[in-house]
């Protein structure tokens, strides 16, 4: 097994002087040190992602009667009410049809009345034996074409009628006219008579609610559901936020040059009419929030695995620190299975065997959900004793069935007794208690800084971690208000792990496991 040396400090720009020092030699002073202020604000977490403004139900309005377009009564941007006339076309095809179908119905109607008058003289002529049998059929057959020929008039001139009216066009809803394909003199064609479709009129939608269809990342679809609140800003209003809710969220996902996203639509209310269609639109929706903690800067926070190679870059005598206690800390101080505290360690500052590298970084999974307070340190709570047998025998289960291995179990045991406060295995209370309403706090991970102490040098201090964003961390406790604290270079942290690691091999003879360079056995 091989010592991780992860170099998740999170830290950026310059650490020490540019002079640099020797190993293990003090700084010089305060002034050659970069310090950040601990601040308290509001943090803020959000899923970020541009999209379109567009209308929610889009209209488009055609004809179905063909011919010329006699007069237009609305235009581009009017709003209109559902019924009202849009526009009028040449009526003389359909108002010919319509006079034909009603002479043939006055017809119809006249052979029904004559039909039914020579049947009623036929039965007479029958009973008196004037006629035959089968001239009296013959009555009753044409009385019955005549009626047939009537209900056909009557349905001929009802769709007459209808395409009498179909020459008025009229709004289908209510909205606003977005596009106008036609003038005054054009032929169309009908909707209902054409291959093509006929020929768009208008195209009207009611611009009332808006939606904006945006792109999310995949990385952040864990973590949004609908009904979240979403802010909208738009480059024609940059002063002006719009607030939406998070309408619905695609399942078959687009990628776009090799990043994969999923399409999300976030409602607005548009009753105050000023997004337009087609505006581009930056969309921020709210993932989580911390109002009002202790703040500080994401370049000071340093792994508790960094924090040997982190004090060697900043001068401090890393052979006067009991590293090792520091580790057992921030893992909530738990007592080591051979009897020594906090497990074996082979070298001063190296991680035991078959322990987390660093406290509190379980799988990748975890560590993405710690990075936004979601989960993968600390826990916020404390479960029960009868939680945590659960927990285990699920993670040994999971080893038997192959899913993860042995040492991915341990972490994950130790990040969960972190968070779990289990009084049975000895582990202490975690960082972060309840409410006092009994809600569970937030959850929280162990990390490190290095506090500028009342002499001016840097000393280490453990503390617990909740949010972060880009630029800054939520310190759940360890951390008050004004404290200094020392950044470390991401540069010069780099460049002393492997120095770093290479001191506590050349202590335990080569390895560092001790022994002789033979790891010690589980």
């Amino acid at each position: 097994m091989t010592i991780r040396s992860t170099g998740l400090a999170i830290a950026a720009l310059i650490a020490v002087s540019a002079s640099g020092c020797e190993t293990g030699e003090a700084a010089d002073s305060a002034t050659s040190l970069q310090t950040e202020q601990v601040t308290r604000g509001n943090l803020t977490i959000q899923a970020e992602a541009t999209g379109t403004v567009e209308p929610i139900r889009i209209v488009e309005v055609k004809s179905k009667a063909s011919g010329e377009i006699l007069r237009l009564h609305t235009d581009i941007g009017d709003k209109v009410q559902p019924g009202a006339l849009l526009a009028e076309v040449d009526p003389r095809d359909v108002r010919n049809a319509y006079d034909q179908t009603a002479a043939d119905l006055e017809v119809a109607q006249a052979r029904v009345e004559i039909s039914q008058a020579q049947l009623r003289r036929s039965q007479q002529l029958l009973e008196a034996q004037v006629i035959t049998e089968q001239e009296h059929e013959s009555a009753r057959l044409e009385s019955a074409n005549a009626r047939a020929n009537l209900v056909k008039a009557e349905t001929n001139n009802e769709l007459s009628q209808l395409r009498l009216s179909d020459v008025t066009i009229r709004a289908p809803l209510g909205g606003t006219i977005i596009q106008k394909n036609v003038e005054e003199g054009y032929v169309i064609q009908s909707a209902s008579q054409n291959v093509s479709g006929g020929t768009t009129l208008f195209v009207m939608a009611n611009l009332d609610q808006m939606q904006v269809r945006t792109l999310v990342d995949e990385t952040d679809m864990g973590e949004l559901l609908p009904g979240q609140t979403a802010t909208v800003s738009v480059e024609a209003f940059p002063d002006r936020m719009f607030r939406g809710i998070v309408e619905k969220i695609e399942p078959q996902a687009v990628v776009e040059q090799n990043v994969t996203m999923f399409p999300v639509i976030v409602r607005l209310d548009n009753r105050g009419g000023l997004l337009k269609p087609g505006m581009n639109a930056e969309v921020n929706i709210l993932i989580n929030e911390a109002i009002d903690v202790v703040l500080v800067p994401n370049s000071a926070i340093v792994q508790l695995a960094d924090v040997g190679p982190a004090a060697m870059a900043l001068g401090m005598d890393v052979e006067s620190m009991d590293l090792r206690s520091m580790m057992r800390g921030g893992r909530g101080g738990a007592g080591g299975g051979d009897g020594r505290p906090g497990g074996a360690a082979a070298a001063d500052g190296a991680p035991a065997e078959g322990s987390a590298p660093a406290a509190g970084r379980p799988g990748a999974a975890d560590r993405a959900a710690g990075a936004r307070g979601q989960g993968g340190g600390a826990g916020g709570g404390r479960p029960g004793v009868a939680g945590g047998g659960a927990r285990l025998d699920s993670l040994r289960a999971r080893v038997q069935r192959g899913e993860i291995s042995q040492d991915s179990m341990r972490v994950l045991a130790q990040a969960f007794r972190q968070g779990a406060g289990a009084a049975r295995d000895g582990l202490g209370a975690p960082a972060a208690d309840a409410d006092e309403g009994g809600a569970p706090a937030r959850e929280s991970r162990p990390a490190a800084v290095f506090v500028i102490n009342s002499q001016g040098q840097p000393e280490v201090r453990v503390i617990q971690v909740g949010l972060n964003d880009w630029d800054n961390t939520e310190v759940v406790s360890g951390l008050e208000e004004g404290d200094v604290l020392a950044v470390v270079g991401a540069a010069q942290l780099q460049a002393q792990q492997q120095e770093f690691l290479n001191n506590i091999r050349s202590r335990t003879g080569g390895s560092p496991f001790g022994g002789g360079g033979r790891p010690r056995g589980r």
